[in-house]
C-alpha cells in the first residue's frame, strides 16, 4: 500500500523512530497507535512505554530485512508504528477565544514535506496554539513530515481549511490579525508590537502568497542583509513565530 493511500484514504499514518513513537504514545498526542513493528533489540527499551499506554497496541518483532520488505523502504531506526488519525478538528475550536492571546500559523500552498515538518517543529517550539493548512498544502502526517517535525506533528494542534476557504474571512471570524509574510512588504515584522491575537500566513517558496491576499492582510517582512531577501519558508516561519511569541510573552526556558 502506498503511503498516500494510507494517509489519504485509510485514515492511518506511519510514525518512524523512537522519539516519534514515544510522542505518539504520550498524553499530548491526539492520535492513537494501532500497531507497532520493531527490531527485536529495540523492544526492551520501549516495553515500559508501550505497557503504560491505556490500550497497548499489538507489537510485532522482525529482523531488519523483513521490516524493509514489509515496508518497502530501508529500515534504519528499527521502530515503526501505524497511527490512526481519527476525525479532523474544526479550526475554530483550536484557537483560544478572544480576548485571550492567540498565535496561529497558517500554511498556504506548502507542498514540500520537509518544509511542512520543519514549520510544525517551529510552531511547537514557540508555543503556537494551532497550525492551519489550506487544501493545497501537503499532509503533516506523512512519514517524512512527522520525522522532520521531530514528532511535533503528533502533538501540535492543526486543522485544514476547506477548498477555497478564505484566510482573511477566517481571521475576522476568529478575531485574529492576519500578518502575511512577504519579502516585498514595506513594514518589518518588528517595527510594531506583536498583535495579541495573530494569524501568521506563509506561502510556498518562489511564488509566495497571492497578491489578492497580501492586499487585504497586513504584509510584513523579516529584515535581512542588503542584497539578499530569500529565506527558506520554514526558517522564515521560525523567525517570525519567535518574534511574535516573544512579544506575547510566551517564551520561557529551552535550548
Amino acid at each position: 500500500m502506498r503511503e498516500r493511500d494510507l494517509v489519504g484514504r485509510a485514515g492511518r499514518f506511519i510514525a518512524e523512530g523512537e522519539v516519534t513513537l514515544r510522542l505518539l504514545l504520550g498524553r499530548r498526542s491526539r492520535f492513537r497507535a494501532e500497531s507497532i513493528l520493531l527490531l527485536p533489540e529495540r523492544w526492551a527499551g520501549l516495553a515500559e512505554a508501550v505497557a503504560a499506554y491505556p490500550e497497548p497496541p499489538p507489537v510485532l518483532l522482525a529482523a531488519k530485512p523483513v521490516m524493509s520488505a514489509v515496508t518497502g523502504f530501508p529500515i534504519h531506526r528499527g521502530v515503526l508504528a501505524v497511527g490512526l488519525r481519527g476525525s479532523d478538528p474544526d479550526a475554530a475550536k483550536l484557537v483560544p477565544p478572544a480576548p485571550a492571546p492567540a498565535l496561529v500559523l497558517g500554511l498556504a500552498g506548502l507542498t514540500n514535506h520537509d518544509n511542512v515538518g520543519a514549520a510544525f517543529r517551529n510552531a511547537a517550539a514557540f508555543g503556537a496554539d494551532a497550525v492551519l493548512l489550506d487544501a493545497a498544502s501537503c499532509d503533516p502526517l506523512y512519514r517524512k513530515s512527522i520525522r522532520v517535525s521531530a514528532g511535533a506533528a503528533l502533538i501540535q494542534p492543526f486543522a485544514r481549511l476547506a477548498p477555497g476557504e478564505d484566510w482573511l474571512r477566517l481571521a475576522d471570524a476568529l478575531d485574529l490579525e492576519a500578518l502575511a509574510l512577504s519579502p516585498g512588504a514595506a513594514e518589518a515584522l518588528d517595527e510594531r508590537a506583536a498583535p495579541a491575537r495573530a494569524l501568521l500566513i506563509l506561502g510556498t517558496e518562489g511564488p509566495g502568497l497571492e497578491a489578492a491576499l497580501l492586499a487585504r492582510a497586513r504584509p510584513v517582512r523579516i529584515g535581512m542583509a542588503a542584497g539578499f531577501d530569500s529565506l527558506n519558508v520554514a526558517t522564515a516561519a521560525g523567525i517570525a513565530l519567535h518574534s511574535i511569541a516573544r512579544g506575547q510573552g510566551r517564551l520561557g526556558g529551552g535550548r
